[in-house]
């Protein structure tokens, strides 16, 4: 081997080695560039007003709309996340409803009169009067009070006043009577009112009759009893009253005036003996026979 050759072979070994560790040299210096990067701290990201992105984040999650925080909130009490894709059963969420509340309704109570009806006064008319059913035995159907207003003609405030007694009297508002036809001797013409009128049935009847025979009439002054000819032949009564004021729910110092009225007590009763001794036994305290002096 000449010097030539062996010249010749060192310099390929050169070139040989020199080709190995270049690659080997650029792979470490890539290596520790990236090692740099990553060792680096990262630039804060400058907002318009020099603000850092954690403020930014920080003011971003306080404006959170309230759906999410709802959602938010739904998701915690149940249990399930924003990964979660499983449910709790319905049956443990579903609230159980309390139970209804049923109030008790009491049923009104029989008027007293009624309740006396039914159980005294309907047996002993039955033994007096030999019914042979109990739908035969009288009883009162209706109570009617008439006020005549001729004094409406002229105080055209009679009318409010005298509406103002009967409602408190029966506790129901009367019904304003009109003058059928002109009369001109009495300056009267046809349609304006002349009088008031009020019907009662069922409880509010047997409430009213309760209070007049046990509080209204024993207040009339120097009172005998009430007649015992005003019966119309088939069992219905009527009794007339001067004065208002007897009514306990009138207030002496509020009326205008006193006023008269007519108290009518329809029965069931075909004759007036039946009528009579049903009243009777209700407790209208009736003048004595032959004492002339009645109400």
């Amino acid at each position: 081997m000449t010097t030539e050759d062996a010249e010749k072979i060192e310099d390929a070994s050169a070139d040989e080695a020199k080709a190995t560790k270049a690659p080997a040299k650029r792979a470490s210096t890539r290596a520790a560039k990236g090692t740099a990067r990553k060792a680096a701290p990262k630039k804060a990201a400058s907002s318009p007003k020099g603000e850092s992105a954690a403020d930014g984040k920080a003011k971003a999650s306080e404006k959170a709309t309230p759906a999410k925080k709802a959602a938010g909130g739904r998701a915690a009490k149940t249990g399930t996340g924003r990964g979660t894709r499983r449910r709790a059963p319905a049956k443990e969420t579903a609230e159980v409803a309390a139970p209804a509340v049923v109030a008790e309704v009491s049923a009104p109570s029989v008027p007293r009169l009624q309740a006396l009806l039914r159980e005294e006064i309907g047996p002993q008319m039955v033994r007096e009067f030999e019914y042979s059913t109990p739908m035969q035995i009288p009883r009162p159907t209706k109570v009617i009070l008439n006020i005549g207003l001729g004094e409406a003609l002229e105080n055209s405030r009679a009318i409010a006043s005298a509406t103002g007694d009967l409602v408190a009297i029966t506790g129901q508002r009367p019904v304003v009577r009109r003058a059928r036809k002109s009369i001109a001797q009495f300056k009267l013409r046809e349609g304006q009112a002349i009088g008031l009128s009020v019907t009662m049935r069922g409880r509010r009847m047997y409430q009213f009759l309760d209070r007049l025979l046990s509080s209204s009439l024993p207040r009339i002054r120097d009172f005998n009893g009430v007649s015992r000819d005003a019966f119309d032949g088939r069992g219905n009564y009527s009794i007339g009253l001067r004065e208002q004021i007897i009514f306990p729910e009138i207030d002496y110092n509020a009326i205008d005036r006193i006023r008269g009225l007519q108290i009518v007590i329809v029965t069931s009763a075909f004759t007036d003996r039946e009528g009579f001794r049903l009243l009777e036994l209700m407790g209208m305290p009736f003048a004595r026979i032959g004492d002339g002096r009645a109400a």
